[in-house]
């Protein structure tokens, strides 16, 4: 009986030898020729719409690009990834167009992230680039980082949130700036300004922001006259009042610019406050009308 098995199984592989292999149910002998070539290596392109644990940095590398779910523990969220123009050969330098107009593509496209003016909220975005070593390799992307801070005035602290700013700003948020307690400094001026719940009293409230043009950090005193013109104009639309003269004697303005570092990496927005210096309110002021914001006597 053995010797029949054997015989049998001899046969059968003298059957597919002589047959050539012949395909069986859309196989074949060759196990090679039906792979699809594997794609060359290219440079490493982060992604839009990951979360990072680590804080902000403006050069990212390979080693620290690691994404988690935006749902957990994170500090920095990528609203958008964007790539140089093919012509850019050289890595650009802090302080170029390149970078400036990198910072602006970002600024619009984390708007549109998150539902309205970022800068209307204690939020912060950055512009990230690849490494030296990234760059060589032919990575040409940029990406566009947002962090939530515990205050847009000086001393910002970043903070460890939880969930996505995809949408935050589309309604109410506990992010969004409002109105504010106002502090004068020595010199008159105000020094500080602290989030307060509107239906509390209060002397300033944010009012929008002033698109700066894209000229030099202003190093004279002469070169903030724009600054306030621009957050007048900003205050007068928000409240209502005409855009005149005596918009001047209705109520005070703040004026927070981006610092010099920001304003050399394209960043021209400037936060605009109403700024009560000689009474205090209850409630929002927007759209108050001249009723609401009257022309001071004193």
């Amino acid at each position: 009986m053995r010797s029949s098995r054997t015989m049998l199984a001899g046969a059968l592989v003298a059957v597919l030898v002589a047959a050539g292999c012949a395909t069986v149910d859309g196989l074949d002998a060759d196990l090679t020729d039906d792979w699809a070539a594997l794609a060359p290596a290219g440079p490493f392109t982060p992604a839009a719409g990951v979360c990072q644990e680590a804080d902000f940095t403006d050069v990212v590398t390979l080693v620290a690009y690691q994404p988690v779910d935006c749902a957990g523990p994170h500090r920095v969220e990528t609203t958008h990834v964007g790539i140089f123009p093919a012509k850019q050969t050289a890595r650009p330098a802090t302080g170029s167009a390149e970078l400036r107009g990198a910072f602006a593509d970002c600024d619009g496209r984390t708007s549109g992230y998150v539902g309205d003016e970022w800068r209307g909220a204690r939020l912060r975005l950055g512009v990230a680039i690849p490494s030296e070593t990234g760059w060589a390799s032919g990575a040409r992307w940029y990406r566009c980082d947002l962090t939530e801070v515990t205050t847009v005035e000086a001393g910002a602290g970043t903070v460890t949130r939880t969930g996505s700013l995809r949408g935050a700003l589309r309604g109410p948020s506990p992010l969004r700036l409002g109105c504010q307690h106002a502090r004068t400094g020595r010199g008159g001026g105000v020094s500080t300004l602290t989030p307060v719940a509107c239906d509390t009293r209060h002397n300033a409230e944010y009012v929008g922001v002033w698109q700066a043009p894209d000229k030099p950090f202003p190093d004279v005193p002469a070169g903030w006259s724009p600054f306030y013109t621009g957050c007048y104009e900003v205050l007068a639309k928000y409240t209502g009042v005409p855009n005149d003269i005596q918009v001047r004697i209705r109520s005070g303005v703040v004026v927070r610019p981006p610092a010099e570092g920001r304003w050399r990496a394209g960043d021209r927005g400037v936060r605009c406050y109403l700024w009560l210096s000689h009474r205090t309110v209850t409630g929002s002021l927007k759209g108050a009308g001249p009723a609401g914001l009257p022309i001071r006597t004193r």
